[in-house]
C-alpha cells in the first residue's frame, strides 16, 4: 500500500514515515484494502480555497476528505482510497488555546479524514456520536500501538 504524503506548509516539521505507519495500521485495523491514500498537509490559505471551491464556504476548516474509490467493493485494478487535507496552522492554533499536543490534534485530524473515505459521516448527531467513538478508539489503538 502506497501513502502519498504532500506537504504545503511550513509551520510544522511533517514525519513522513511516521504519517505513512500509522494511516497503514488505522486501515488494516478497519480491514480496507487499497492501493493508495494520499495526505496533504496545507496552510489556511489553502484550506480555504479549497474550502470554497468544493464547499461554497470560505471559512477555514480543520481538514477535507474527497474519497475517491469505494473501500467495500470488490477490487478492480488499481484503488485510491482518497485524498485529504489537513491545515497544520488550525491543529497548532487549537493545541495552543486548549493546551494540548500539536501532534495529539494532527493525529485526530487524520484519524478524522481517514474515517471519512471509509464511509463515516458527522452531519447528523447519531453520527456524530458514532464517528467521535471510533475516533477515540482508532486513537487509543494508535497510542497503545506506537
Amino acid at each position: 500500500m502506497k501513502i502519498t504524503i504532500i506537504n504545503k506548509q511550513s509551520s510544522l516539521k511533517i514525519f513522513k514515515t511516521d504519517i505513512s505507519n500509522k494511516v497503514k495500521k488505522i486501515l488494516q485495523k478497519e480491514n480496507i484494502l487499497t492501493d493508495e491514500v494520499i495526505i496533504n498537509f496545507v496552510d489556511t490559505s489553502e484550506i480555504i480555497r479549497l474550502h470554497k471551491v468544493f464547499f461554497n464556504d470560505p471559512s477555514s476548516t480543520d481538514c477535507i476528505s474527497f474519497p475517491i474509490d469505494s473501500y467495500n467493493e470488490a477490487k478492480i485494478g488499481y484503488s485510491i482510497l482518497g485524498e485529504v487535507f489537513i491545515c497544520t496552522d488550525t491543529a497548532i492554533e487549537y493545541a495552543q488555546e486548549n493546551n494540548i499536543s500539536v501532534n495529539d490534534e494532527l493525529m485526530l485530524y487524520l484519524v478524522h479524514c481517514i474515517l471519512h473515505l471509509i464511509g463515516y459521516d458527522d452531519k447528523e448527531k447519531e453520527d456524530i456520536e458514532k464517528m467521535r467513538k471510533k475516533e477515540k478508539e482508532i486513537l487509543n489503538f494508535l497510542r497503545e500501538n506506537e
